[in-house]
This record gives structure tokens, C-alpha cells and sequence, in this order.
């Protein structure tokens, strides 16, 4: 599970949140790439936009659930 105080410092404020688990996958940046990024320097991936619509919502959950690591977290 996603720990809030090990979230990535890049993370838009919001919600949403990667955190240090993250294996530099890219799905959730392939699933949603509205809202997540790669920081291809450090090799993790992040939150650049916090979703606003019901599609990004939507987008923005299933990246969720489908992370291998669970590190993306949702407060809110």
C-alpha cells in the first residue's frame, strides 16, 4: 500500500500520489498518461496533473489498481 509520507517530491498537490515503491514500471503512465509521468532522470514515475474530470477519475483509479508495487495512493 501507497505511503503518503514516501511520496515523490514531483507529485502534483492533490489526492493522488506516487510513492518511493514505485518500480519504474510505466503502466500507470501508459494508463493514464494525462495524469501520470516518467521521470526518466530518477526512474520512477509520478502524478503531474491531479484528474478533474470523471474520465481522469476513472483513468486515475485503474492506474491505481493495477500497479504491481501499489505505489500510487489515493487520500481523499
Amino acid at each position: 500500500m501507497a505511503d503518503r509520507n514516501r511520496k515523490w517530491p514531483q507529485n502534483a498537490e492533490g489526492s493522488y500520489y506516487v510513492d518511493e515503491d514505485c518500480i519504474d514500471c510505466n503502466l500507470c503512465s501508459e494508463i493514464a498518461p494525462e495524469i501520470f509521468a516518467v521521470n526518466e532522470g530518477e526512474g520512477h514515475d509520478f502524478v503531474k496533473k491531479q484528474p478533474e474530470t470523471d474520465d481522469e477519475r476513472s483513468l486515475a483509479a485503474e492506474a491505481m489498481e493495477s500497479c504491481p508495487v501499489e505505489a500510487i495512493g489515493q487520500d481523499g
